[in-house]
């Protein structure tokens, strides 16, 4: 059928295949390609054409009835109700990684933005390479572009390829890039000023403690800002202070507390604390970054510092439906619990 040649089904992008092929029958109707009373192939039709599941095609063309684009007569299918859409937003998402906390972003702000926003979800898996090729190769329209930079090398180049985007379409998402110019929106995490003021929350339990250790693997993207409000911490109180970059060669020892930016070397360090016979929350302390309800859980509760991410989700999305150009911080909480 001709109406084929007007759908996109991008293997490269992480958008869900029904949402990308409702976006290419709203792009469709949108530059006139579609007419209004258009018929669509059937379900079967498209399963087959894109090898997509039936489930895949049905859910695409429920999602656009249920927005009023589609009608459809039994025995006839689907067709195209209205072509009078309302002007959409559409939306370049780029995350350096799928994640449990890069999921409830993206969940956020899909739910902030409402059913009509078009959104194109791609993740370089903090590849710079990727990085750039997905920037540069972009050729569709978009309304807004919205960005995550974290980067396990390279990336002295990344102020160069965000300042060759359109400024007044730009958000920067989980942090600021240096030399990126003109005026950008930003929902950011102030990592320095938070690590260290939640460290101070802290004060009434690490004064048990002498030694403050935090695990940053020598290779990962965690911003070195994290380090230097830690260091800061250690010197303004008075805590030995130490980075470990291989949690594996740690000597663990009782008056420390261990920083956890890694999940999987949050693991580590609590073997290694049981086989040296110590008591979590008593003889050694744990940190760990970032929220998720098994830590509510496990060992009577973990201690963490967690960033607001649905907040940030939430916020960037207000920002493309209001149209406001601001940088705004987002919340990072401390959660005391008895690992501390």
């Amino acid at each position: 059928m001709s109406i084929f040649k007007y759908i996109d089904l991008d293997v490269l992008s992480a958008t869900p295949k029904y949402q990308q092929l409702a976006q290419s029958i709203m792009n469709a109707i949108a530059d006139g390609s579609i007419k209004q009373n258009d018929l669509l192939p059937s379900i079967n039709e498209l399963s087959y054409e894109f090898e997509i599941s039936r489930d895949t095609a049905e859910k695409a063309y429920k999602h656009l009835k249920r927005m009023g684009v589609l009608g459809s007569v039994p025995g006839k299918g689907y067709f195209v109700k209205t072509v009078e859409l309302q002007s959409p937003l559409k939306i370049f998402l780029l995350f350096n990684k799928l994640s449990t906390h890069k999921k409830i972003i993206y969940d956020a702000f899909v739910k902030t933005l409402g059913p009509t926003a078009l959104i194109d979800f791609y993740i370089y898996n903090n590849d710079f390479n990727l990085f750039k090729k997905l920037l540069s190769g972009i050729e569709k329209p978009y309304t807004h572009f919205v960005i995550i930079p974290h980067f396990l090398e390279g990336g002295s180049g990344v102020s160069e390829i965000i300042n060759a985007l359109p400024k007044d379409k730009l958000i920067l998402l989980d942090k600021l890039v240096p030399g990126v110019s003109g005026e950008v929106s930003a929902v950011y995490e102030n990592f320095e000023e938070d690590i260290y003021r939640s460290l101070e929350q802290a004060l009434s339990r690490l004064g048990q403690y002498e030694t403050l250790k935090i695990i940053v693997p020598e290779y990962s993207y965690f911003p070195e800002e994290i380090t230097k409000g830690f260091r800061r911490f250690c010197q303004q109180y008075a805590f030995n202070g130490e980075v470990v970059h291989y949690i594996q060669k740690e000597v663990i020892a009782p008056k420390e507390v261990y920083i956890c930016l890694m999940e999987d070397d949050l693991v580590t360090l609590v073997d290694k604390i049981m086989a040296a016979q110590l008591v979590i929350g008593r003889d050694v302390g744990v940190i760990s970054y970032n929220e998720t309800p098994l830590k509510r859980l496990i060992l009577q509760g973990i201690t963490t510092f967690s960033t607001d991410f649905a907040a940030m989700g939430e916020e960037a999305a207000r920002l493309i439906l209001s149209g406001e150009k601001q940088q705004v911080a987002v919340p990072f909480h401390l959660r005391l619990r008895p690992s501390l």
